[in-house]
């Protein structure tokens, strides 16, 4: 039989791309034999003219994709279309167009995501395939932030993150002009292996890593934060002007004041108080929450609204803000500024004598703010030292705010949240971003009570929701597993306290133990240690309740200008309400709603590692100039490599490797969260006073390095490493082989 044609076979190979190997070419036109030989030739001409690749034993048309290929997501486009890149590409041609529909099944994924996708092809369309996903790869996995060091051949990134000490190499020709001592983000090219350098190309130059503000920047990079706006939600931001009275019930004679950080940029929540004027209700108090109607200027399925989905919510940073809505929005249309009329979602709710709340009613109507407090002056003002700005709204509105607080304080009492007292760490930057101190913020009543009305704001949305029986997304807070109860009840019997073990776990047993442990030397610890047990608070369209608040039905309604779940809330109370259509809760909205609540759970675990990150390195490069310094602190946390510190001064976490403990072996026993010495028997715990010398202060990765000087008041002897810089460390003739000898006694004593 003759041989197919190059085209014949360019066709087969195109009509059947699962089935492309040689075998199944030769058995398709009956070639047999020696006839092989000469069709091995044909495929090879096709290959060395670049018509057709060979992957492992197939064939394909290197102007076409393999019908399965690993592709990355990209940002949706002006329309919210999904495209992919492919990252394997071997045509010399423009890289084909592929639309990625998800399926309803489909995990919720974004910008950078990749996923082992099968493609089809599509004729006739502004696409070239349609992709759809097999198994989910992972986000940008290959990337990462470092400082390029460069030599004859091109150079190296060392990456910055903590516990990772693995080099790639760049050729000159992927270094993108990158200077020597550069912080850089690169992307590997070659596939991983076990031996050498994994390879890599630099695909963006971010400057100087000793810059002041390049240490927020590395976190943004390295968490794949995105800070830059498209243009055309920009442009829809800008288009935007002011909402009018259409729609809205006039509020402006409410007493509304807003109370923020004397640094705020944004005042989305407003609030008014007033004795209730109902003859049934004596000693009761009417309270109003006011929102920012951000849902009238972010629409379903709009550029604004993909962004701050995409985004899921701002992210904060000592030095800059990345946030959810351009500022135009957030800034100034969505921010209740004093005096200006602002479009708002307001919540008027009802307490009785006991702070109970009795009801509630929602209204979408326009506010203007009394007055734009800080903390410190609405506190002031009601502890009876008002300034100028205060003055004018002492009566109005603080007193009557502090009368409603003192009801919400005795509900609040007998309800029983878990009431942890860790005090907040506030980095203070000099004009040029160098840190000029540490400090811990004071809690003012002040604090406390727009917490207090915001959580009631936010239970009367989800109650709301409920009785309207609208999809909503609910902040849900699991309670503890039984494995975190079992370590904070190990710590709390370390300390010398008690958690009862065996009934259904409240808030209150909780609380019982913080309160034992209040104004001890373990009262940090405790509260620590109990934050640690508590579980990743989420979103979920289901109710699952709020342990930590002791509520059984919460939903995120207050910050809709910083959080893309209030938004949701917003639009939810919109449509349950008839106010509107265009900015109602869309159906896109609700048949995608689990898949947006997986996304901006992710969106915000995201946020939170980069800002504990950020925090990490800022405080590093505070304390980088104090190397050598004596520092006092306590053990907070125990590893098999070592233990962890945190410093009192600032609060910092440094890691005291256990090679600087002594000279020698230490056994981890992982249930008392104890590091034992096999010759002296020391004990190194949870909860420990140490006195240490701070080694090592590491600004691009946060990572603090530390000597043990003292524990509990006693001197430690002195570890190899600070032996060699000094007197030698002396051991005993035989010291491994007894050593070794006691690990392996321990070893079957365990196994027995």
């Amino acid at each position: 039989m003759a041989l197919p044609s190059k085209q014949e076979i360019l066709d087969w190979i195109a009509d059947n791309p699962d089935a492309s190997a040689k075998r199944d070419i030769a058995k398709a036109f009956g070639v047999k034999g020696a006839a092989k030989i000469d069709l091995k030739r044909l495929l090879r001409e096709l290959e060395d003219e670049g018509r057709i690749d060979r992957k492992r034993r197939s064939y394909r048309d290197a102007g076409r994709l393999p019908p399965v290929t690993v592709v990355e997501l990209l940002a949706p486009d002006a329309d919210g279309d999904l495209f992919v890149r492919p990252l394997e590409h071997g045509g010399d041609g423009p890289v084909p167009r592929i639309l990625y529909r998800p399926l309803k099944a489909d995990p919720a994924m974004g910008q950078g995501d990749r996923f082992l996708a099968r493609l089809i092809e599509q004729r006739g369309e502004d696409f070239n395939y349609l992709a759809r996903l097999i198994r989910r790869i992972g986000t940008a996995q290959h990337r990462i932030v470092g400082i390029f060091r460069s030599d004859k051949e091109g150079g190296r990134v060392l990456p910055i993150d903590k516990g990772s000490d693995r080099e790639w190499r760049v050729r000159e020709a992927d270094r993108a002009g990158a200077e020597n001592g550069e912080l850089v983000e690169a992307e590997q090219t070659g596939p991983k292996t076990r031996l050498g350098l994994p390879q890599a190309r630099i695909v963006q130059r971010l400057g100087n890593p000793s810059a002041p503000r390049a240490i927020s920047l590395i976190a943004i990079h390295q968490h794949n934060i995105p800070d830059d706006f498209p243009d055309e939600v920009i442009a829809e931001a800008d288009a935007a002007t002011p909402a009018t009275m259409k729609g809205r019930e006039d509020l402006r004679d409410l007493p509304f004041i807003t109370i923020d950080p004397a640094d705020a940029r944004d005042r989305d929540d407003a609030v008014a108080a007033m004795a209730d004027d109902d003859p049934k209700n004596p000693g009761g108090m009417v309270i109003w929450v006011a929102i920012a109607d951000v849902a009238f200027y972010v629409r379903p399925g709009s550029a604004l609204d993909r962004e701050a989905r995409l985004r899921g919510n701002s992210t904060y940073f000592p030095d800059r803000v990345v946030p959810m809505l351009p500022d135009i929005l957030s800034g100034d249309l969505c921010s209740l500024h004093e005096g200006v009329d602002r479009a708002v979602i307001a919540v008027r709710m009802r307490l009785d004598a006991d702070g109970n709340k009795i009801g509630h009613d929602f209204h979408r109507g326009m506010i203007r703010s009394a007055a734009s407090l800080s903390y410190e002056q609405a506190q002031a003002g009601a502890d009876g030292a008002p300034d100028g700005q205060a003055v004018l709204v002492l009566d109005d509105a603080i007193r009557p705010l502090w009368d409603a607080y003192a009801l919400l304080v005795a509900a609040r009492g007998r309800r029983q949240p878990l009431d942890l007292d860790l005090p907040e760490r506030q980095i203070v930057l000099s004009d040029d971003g160098r840190v000029k101190s540490v400090d811990f913020k004071e809690r003012l009543d002040a604090h406390r009570l727009i917490e207090e009305f915001m959580v009631l704001a936010n239970v009367a949305a989800a109650e709301e929701l409920t009785r309207l029986r609208r999809p909503l997304l609910f902040r849900v807070h699991e309670e503890p597993s039984p494995e975190k109860l079992d370590a904070l009840r190990e710590v709390a019997e370390a300390s010398g306290f008690t958690l009862s073990k065996g009934q259904v776990l409240h808030t209150s047993h909780l609380n019982r133990l913080l309160a034992q442990a209040e104004d001890s030397d373990f009262d940090e610890l405790i509260n620590i240690s109990t934050l640690r047990s508590m579980t990743q608070a989420y979103y979920h369209p289901e109710n699952y309740g709020h342990f930590g608040l002791a509520l059984k039905s919460y939903a995120h309604f207050t910050s809709p200008i910083r959080r893309y779940s209030d938004l949701i809330v917003h639009r939810a109370l919109i449509l349950g309400h008839g106010w509107g259509k265009a900015d109602a809760l869309s159906e896109w909205d609700i048949e995608h709603l689990g898949e947006t609540a997986k996304q901006i759970s992710e969106s915000e675990r995201r946020s939170m590692e980069a800002e504990r990150d950020t925090t990490d390195r800022y405080l590093a490069a505070y304390l980088a100039e104090r190397v050598g310094s004596e520092m006092t602190g306590r053990v907070s946390g125990v590893q098999r490599f070592g233990a962890f510190i945190k410093l009192d001064e600032t609060g910092a976490d440094g890691l005291l490797p256990i090679r600087e403990i002594g000279s020698e072996y230490f056994h981890y026993d992982r249930d008392a969260q104890v590091l034992q010495g096999s010759e002296t028997g020391l004990e190194i715990g949870i909860g420990q006073r140490v006195t240490v010398r701070l080694a090592e202060a590491i600004p691009t990765t946060g990572g603090l390095m530390l000597e043990l000087l003292e524990l509990e008041g006693k001197p430690i002897a002195q570890g190899p490493r600070r032996a060699r810089r000094g007197t030698a460390a002396r051991r005993r003739p035989g010291q491994a082989k007894v050593r070794e000898a006691k690990r392996k006694l321990r070893r079957k004593r365990e196994r027995g």
